[in-house]
């Protein structure tokens, strides 16, 4: 009896740290967000016009309007098709203990790796299904708009608590099966497409076997010194993502690589070299890669002449987002409207979902609605993502990013830079790889000038 009654505790107390984390990683989601009529809207190379239908009808009064409002017309549909697309990877509880650690959560800690996660599944999204793939399912989500995130977080901490009290399980979050979409699918390719969304979702999961989970990138940041609990920086983690992906041995995953630029230094011929590594008599593709490049958009804070560098950026086709946020808080940058940055946030508390079953629900990895956020907001270190599929498109890439540092630049010189050749030709000794240091020389002196004790968690 005693054991049960201390079983009993765990549980309520386990419930109370859940309701505690709902509650204080929910209010941060608005309802609605506003977009204007008059302006395009960019979405990963994209591009969209939320206007009437009847060009000449008049438009009211207000200049703003939700995505959701139904008197829009254009490509509202579409834009809310594409951003719910997008992989959306958030604060999770209740999955298995990381190693090392007693956590079973990561909320407060986690949202850097997460926002690189969602970097990292837009890559490779590009690199299985391409950028004009959406999910079939997208727009049967739960809309934002007929129920409040606080609205659904207080149900659900009073449906835990009820269930704790009661003894009964909690029923199973309702979900699309895998069997009901492909039924949808019209074609063997749309049925080939599913699979392959789901399996990159099921390469996030919260678990040890996951080769992008939370449990994964942990173990490879505890090289450079980090561990669970601690926070991450934007240029952390693109090397954590770099090693995940050079030691996932997925065969689906053989395919791809990740280089990351040094000193804000992309040396072409490194890049290649990487891409060429898998080239040999049975196999004569080259690999894709995702570019990651660190950067910083200012001193203590942005300086807003980068700001048509940034727009610059999620304006090309071969962009991934950006690992950013504001001041000790992390977003996934995905697009812009105007002078606002259009972001998916992880900072909201979800259970933990079992991707190892056969047809595991995908509504939680999705975001039903987009958040926006001023320019002037963004904290100055971010890591920009870009994918190219083989050496040719990196050759065009190069070429063409280039041009748009030069014309969105109005310092001197560019934020960063591609270069012909090799690292080693210019003496650049910190390009080798060093398992036991991923971090980025800037990133260090950050550290030390911040004290881990300056940022709250969240």
């Amino acid at each position: 009896m005693e054991a049960t009654g201390t079983d009993e505790v765990d549980k309520l107390k386990t419930k109370f740290i859940s309701a505690w984390n709902n509650m204080k990683y929910s209010w941060v989601l608005k309802t609605k967000t506003y977009f204007s009529r008059n302006s395009p809207v960019l979405l990963l190379g994209k591009c969209y016009h939320f206007k009437y239908e009847d060009e000449n009808k008049v438009l009211p009064s207000k200049s703003a309007c939700t995505i959701e409002d139904r008197i829009i017309a254009g490509n509202v549909e579409e834009f809310r098709k594409d951003f719910i697309s997008r992989i959306w990877l958030t604060y999770r509880e209740e999955f298995p203990q990381i190693e090392g650690s007693s956590l079973t959560t990561d909320c407060g800690w986690g949202c850097t790796l997460r926002t690189g996660q969602m970097l990292l599944a837009q890559g490779l999204i590009l690199h299985f299904l391409g950028r004009a793939w959406t999910w079939p399912d997208a727009l049967n989500i739960e809309n934002s708009e007929s129920e409040s995130w606080t609205s659904h977080t207080v149900k659900k901490i009073t449906s835990s608590f009820e269930t704790s009290l009661s003894g009964e399980r909690e029923p199973e979050t309702p979900t699309i099966s895998l069997k009901e979409t492909i039924e949808k699918c019209p074609n063997d390719q749309e049925m080939q497409n599913e699979i392959f969304h789901r399996k990159i979702i099921s390469w996030f999961g919260d678990s040890p076997l996951a080769v992008f989970g939370l449990h994964q990138l942990i173990e490879y940041g505890k090289k450079s010194g980090k561990s669970a609990g601690d926070w991450y920086g934007p240029g952390v983690v693109a090397h954590i993502l770099r090693k995940a992906v050079e030691e996932a041995r997925h065969p689906d995953l053989q395919g791809i690589t990740i280089y990351v630029a040094q000193d804000c230094t992309v040396y072409s011929s490194d890049v290649i070299d990487k891409q060429s590594a898998s080239m040999t008599s049975d196999n004569a593709d080259d690999k894709a890669v995702i570019i990651l490049v660190p950067v910083r958009l200012g001193g203590e804070r942005t300086n807003t002449d980068y700001l048509e560098f940034v727009k610059g950026v999620l304006s090309l086709e071969y962009c991934v987002g950006i690992i950013g946020g504001k001041p000790k808080q992390s977003y996934y940058f995905a697009g812009f409207q105007d002078d606002s940055l259009i972001y998916m946030d992880p900072h909201y508390c979800q259970s933990f979902v079992d991707v190892s079953i056969k047809d595991f629900p995908l509504e939680t990895f999705h975001c039903p609605s987009p958040k926006k956020m001023s320019f002037r907001k963004m904290d100055p270190s971010c890591t920009i993502g870009f994918y190219c599929r083989n050496v040719k498109d990196f050759e065009r890439a190069s070429e063409e990013i280039t041009k748009m540092l030069k014309i969105s630049s109005k310092e001197k010189y560019p934020l960063f830079t591609f270069v012909n050749g090799h690292s080693r030709d210019f003496d650049i000794t910190s390009t080798t790889t060093n398992e036991e240091d991923l971090f980025l020389e800037d990133e260090k002196k950050r550290l030390k000038r911040v004290s881990t004790e300056e940022f709250v968690l969240l």
